[in-house]
């Protein structure tokens, strides 16, 4: 396989698994990877990063929420990327999820009844007030309703 042109990365990432003292297909894995790399990299700079949220901002534009799209895979993978790198260089303010919660509210101009999703109006009122705790559920409801991570809320 190795003396044929190889046209997909992942088919010599197979190769090295197989063979991985193999020269020839570390130095092709090496020709693929110089590529990839410039896209699949842990960002180290502010640089680096706002490269690949820029990549980011234009698949969302691209492949929106099909997970059946054939990039949303690289999505999900510059997302966890940029993640990583806003825990080390942006930390989380310490802010309650009732907070968040009041906060998006706010933004989104919402009241407790517009909010079905997590519970009965009077149980959200009390997650808002910080008299209740939110649970599991509605920390996943919550973070698909406004498109953000669940580690907001935590």
């Amino acid at each position: 396989m190795i003396d044929q042109p190889i046209g997909h990365f992942a088919e010599v990432c197979f190769e090295v698994t197989k063979k991985p003292s193999n020269p020839k297909i570390i130095s092709t894995l090496s020709h693929f990877w110089s590529d990839v790399s410039r896209i699949l990299s842990v960002p180290h700079s502010e640089k680096e990063y706002q490269g690949i949220l820029i990549l980011f901002e234009k698949l969302i534009d691209i492949v929106g929420d099909n997970k059946t799209h054939p990039l949303s895979s690289l999505m999900e993978t510059l997302c966890l990327l940029i993640e990583n790198y806003e825990s080390k260089h942006y930390p989380k303010p310490d802010i309650s999820g009732n907070e968040i919660l009041q906060f998006l509210m706010e933004q989104n101009a919402l009241t407790p009844s517009d909010l079905p999703e997590i519970g009965p109006i009077d149980e959200v009122s009390k997650i808002i007030k910080g008299q209740q705790e939110l649970k599991a559920r509605q920390i996943r409801a919550l973070s698909e309703r406004f498109h953000v991570s669940p580690d907001v809320f935590l």
